[in-house]
């Protein structure tokens, strides 16, 4: 065999081992996983540890979607994970981190899951916090640019803050998203809408609107059609 002969198939092996690699990403449904891990966090970060190992109920039950963690805490610290197929594997990372007394960063969350979605699409936000201390009109800013992007923020509030209810809903409604609060001492609540947006993110409306559950339905009437 000539020597431009075995060039051109080794260009043509290389072409295709590319194009399956190619096909098999796109076929990924990709999930970012921001939660607030200052000091007041702890016990939220503990559960959403437990939590996020089972959030495919099963790893067969969703395949296809990888989840990136990422969070904030002390002063100015903001950690991101690899992508990752398995949430076992992201909640053994998740045990290692301990939360740090500091203030919010979710502007520079939305900043980074818009950066990511422009890189490759992400079908969602899922942000997990209890407190607000940047300027509201910039979070909004930013969740309408979420929406112009079809990047939607699902927004899960812990506790009882009148105001910060009030500005994560307008975020969520903006970005053509959902909220929804939760509380600890029901923990099952967090994990059964963890489970609905990972459905939403993997089949759209159409898989959300089959899963028949309280937190699946609280979804579909925030959510387009």
């Amino acid at each position: 065999m000539s020597k431009s002969l075995t060039s051109t198939t080794s260009v043509s092996a290389f072409l295709q081992k590319h194009k399956s690699i190619s096909s098999v990403v796109k076929q990924q449904q990709r999930l970012l996983f921001a939660i607030d891990a200052t000091a007041s966090r702890q016990p939220t970060w503990d559960l959403a540890c437990n939590l996020t190992g089972a959030l495919f109920s099963g790893a067969d039950a969703l395949p296809g979607l990888t989840l990136k963690l990422c969070f904030y805490r002390g002063f100015s610290e903001f950690r991101q994970s690899d992508w990752l197929a398995d949430p076992k594997v992201l909640s053994r990372k998740m045990a290692t981190v301990r939360c740090e007394a500091g203030q919010t960063q979710i502007e520079r969350t939305l900043e980074f899951g818009l950066q990511e979605h422009k890189q490759s699409p992400i079908k969602g936000v899922v942000f997990i916090g209890d407190a607000i201390e940047e300027p509201p009109h910039r979070l909004m800013n930013l969740a309408g640019q979420c929406a112009m992007v079809k990047l939607p923020l699902f927004i899960f509030q812990e506790g009882h803050d009148g105001a910060v209810q009030d500005i994560f809903t307008q975020m969520a409604r903006l970005s053509k998203g959902a909220y929804a609060r939760f509380d600890l001492t029901a923990p099952d609540r967090l994990r059964d809408l963890l489970n609905a947006v990972a459905t939403y993110a993997r089949g759209g409306y159409t898989a959300l609107k089959q899963q028949n559950s309280t937190a699946a339905q609280l979804l579909l009437n925030q959510l387009p059609d």
